[in-house]
């Protein structure tokens, strides 16, 4: 795989299946060079396999899809262009003209469907007057000052927080089968009623079983120095939110809330945050299972073993009570089935990455990646997933798609250290880049992955572990590094590339590079202070330097005191910024300038400071992004990045794929 075949990566939505089980519909999305954004549009999936999918919607970005639950209309998000905001749209689920229902100035985020079919709950950002175009007379220069007292007021990819607040709101479904207007006028919306008007987001906003609430997880209006979140309810015919009591001591952050079908149980995920509600570390979500009119919460999953937190992931429904959640497990992504009163079952596991399933019908549709597929359907028959669809056949007629070898090697201590190895064509001997995940608590996986395919065309062996620190081995394994940053986590790394090494001749061991992005990032600029064998190093939207890191970052005001602790001294010595004097390796730091999970400054400062010290490095800034660059910046952007990172191991690890006098694109 090259840089110009990003827009061959086919990303497929979670399905919504009809009620009747016969289909299912999901969004594809992929990169586009000419709008530089992401288009798609909606698939039809049937599960008889003597039709074949196939495209049913014509917008430029059309995603989310949602049966209604009399399977009578679908509900989608379309955005008209690569500077338009997200609206909610219908549809006839037979087919028809989408008409659009919302007209919100920040777009719609997320949606759900009430009992009954006759009305949506939707999630939208709510500008304070004067802010974000609210008010056409009103500049963004020109916007009132903010004024900010507490530490939570910025997300990455969002900004500001506080003064656009994520709120519920409900709009009525209008009939679709009606005659239109004569003459053709411009239909008018249905009033969108505001549910929630709170200081902090609102989200995961769904209907009661019974129709007569919402359900939403957001913080409670006192909390500023922790990170816990509540379930709220609140009646759909408006009034005060109430928190939901699950006779939790212990504070937590809830990510998701589902009630079961027969109304009886309220599933929702949580990690638990110690005493003092910032805990967070290592800490593995866990589904809870808690009647719905009260009583104490059963955690459903193990929470020193399992993690059911993997990207995207929800609750989903399966039967009256049972529930279908995804776990992160030793570089895969598993569904798991639960029922409320017991039972689990493990429904897809081994070589796949699980990114959406849904049940309606007696029908269970399943989302997945693996080593040769970006995204496709499958069904589950008997056990079995029966693949629906090949959107991934294109990228591999059209590219040479590398499957990893999966390796294990022992660390000094005789650790298990666990990962993969992508390998050129031809016989070598190959230089090889030591490729480092961000998290830490985060993992790489078996799936098709587009930076170690572009590395191996390019002729390098990329090697890829997931060290302590990790995600998806146990709490334990995850704890391991809390404290103790760039100590067993550069040892787990450094004894996986020797591993490699001594068991693969054709890797060549005097041309070496390492490369990370985020707590990768991290980890790479620590090791090249402590390791001078690499020819060339990669620092990409690094945590460089926690002493700054506090103030500037949107996570910073927990997260380096969390896992690097509080003691002066003590950060200090897990510092990258603090050893960047006795950094020699070569280094190009990559970094975006609307970074707010780790901003614009870590990355000017490594780099003053390497060539302050006559370290030979380059800063490479990309404007307008933050800090998704590699997995969702623009895609002209993402092709640069990639052609400079190519450029640069061009220069000090050139190959015959990649050479050294390759002349500029």
């Amino acid at each position: 795989m090259k840089p110009e075949h990003l827009p061959l990566l086919n990303s497929v939505s979670a399905p919504a299946v009809h009620p009747d089980g016969s289909r299912a519909v999901v969004s594809v999305t992929r990169p586009d060079f000419t709008a530089d954004s992401y288009v798609g549009q909606l698939w039809n999936i049937p599960l008889n396999q003597e039709q074949l999918p196939r495209r049913i919607t014509r917008g430029f970005r059309d995603t989310g899809p949602a049966f209604s639950p009399d399977g009578l209309v679908l509900a989608f998000l379309r955005t008209g262009g690569p500077s338009s905001k997200a609206q909610l749209v219908v549809v006839e689920a037979g087919g028809g003209e989408p008409q659009v229902i919302t007209d919100r100035l920040l777009g719609v985020e997320s949606f759900a469907w009430s009992p009954d079919s006759h009305r949506i709950v939707f999630s939208s950002r709510e500008p304070e007057a004067g802010r974000y175009g609210s008010s056409e007379a009103i500049t963004a220069e020109a916007e009132a000052p903010r004024l900010i007292s507490s530490y939570q007021y910025r997300l990455n990819s969002v900004g500001y927080t506080r003064d656009k607040p994520q709120q519920l709101f409900i709009v009525d479904v209008p009939e679709l089968g009606g005659e239109p207007l004569a003459p053709p006028a411009a239909p008018s919306l249905p009033e969108a009623r505001q549910l929630t008007s709170l200081a902090t987001d609102a989200s995961s906003g769904v209907f009661s079983a019974d129709g007569s609430a919402v359900y939403f997880v957001a913080a409670p209006p006192e909390n500023d120095d922790d990170l816990a979140t509540l379930v709220y309810r609140v009646p759909v015919t408006g009034g005060d939110p109430l928190p939901v009591d699950k006779g939790v001591a212990a504070p937590q952050t809830v990510s998701e809330v589902r009630q079961s079908r027969d109304g009886r149980w309220l599933f929702y995920i949580a990690r638990d945050l110690g005493g003092s509600g910032r805990d967070f570390v290592a800490r593995n979500a866990v589904l809870y299972c808690v009647t719905a009119d009260g009583g104490v919460p059963v955690a459903l999953t193990d929470p020193e073993l399992m993690d059911v937190a993997a990207p995207g992931a929800r609750i989903e429904l399966r039967g009256p009570d049972h529930a279908l959640v995804l776990n992160n497990a030793q570089g895969s992504v598993e569904l798991l089935e639960l029922g409320a009163t017991g039972g689990h079952a493990l429904l897809v596991h081994g070589d796949k990455v699980v990114t959406g399933a849904a049940w309606a019908g007696g029908s269970l549709l399943v989302v997945f990646g693996d080593p040769s597929t970006h995204g496709d359907v499958g069904v589950l028959d008997d056990g079995q997933l029966r693949l629906l669809t090949d959107f991934s056949a294109v990228l591999r007629t059209q590219t040479d798609i590398v499957v990893p070898q999966e390796l294990t090697f022992e660390a000094p201590d005789g650790y298990p250290v666990h990962g993969w190895l992508v390998r050129p064509a031809g016989k070598g001997p190959h230089p090889v880049l030591l490729n480092i995940h961000g998290g830490p608590f985060a993992q790489f996986t078996v799936a098709l992955f587009d930076e170690a395919q572009v590395y191996a065309a390019a002729g390098y062996a990329v090697l890829m572990c997931n060290p302590r620190g990790s995600a998806g081995y146990g709490r334990e394994h995850g704890l391991a590094i809390k404290g103790r940053f760039g100590t067993d986590d550069m040892e787990d790394v450094l004894a996986f590339l020797d591993g490699a090494l001594a068991k693969f001749p054709a890797l060549d061991a005097g041309r070496l590079g390492i490369m990370g992005g985020s707590y990768g990032g991290y980890l790479t600029a620590w090791t090249i202070a402590h390791h001078h064998r690499f020819q060339g190093a990669i620092v990409e939207r690094g945590f460089l330097d926690p002493v700054s890191f506090e103030g500037s970052a949107d996570i910073g005001w927990y997260f380096g005191s969390e896992y690097l602790g509080s003691s002066t001294v003590g950060v200090a010595a897990q510092s990258p910024f603090e050893h960047v004097g006795i950094v020699q390796t070569p280094t190009l730091v990559i970094h975006s300038e609307n970074d707010l999970r780790c901003p614009l400054e870590q990355g000017q400062r490594y780099f003053t400071a390497l060539k302050r010290r006559g370290v030979e490095a380059q800063l490479l800034v990309f404007p307008g992004e933050d800090h998704e660059l590699s997995r969702s910046g623009r895609p002209q952007h993402r092709r640069q990045r990639f052609e400079h990172i190519l450029r640069w191991w061009a220069r000090f690890l050139p190959t015959d794929a990649n050479p050294a006098d390759a002349p500029p694109e």
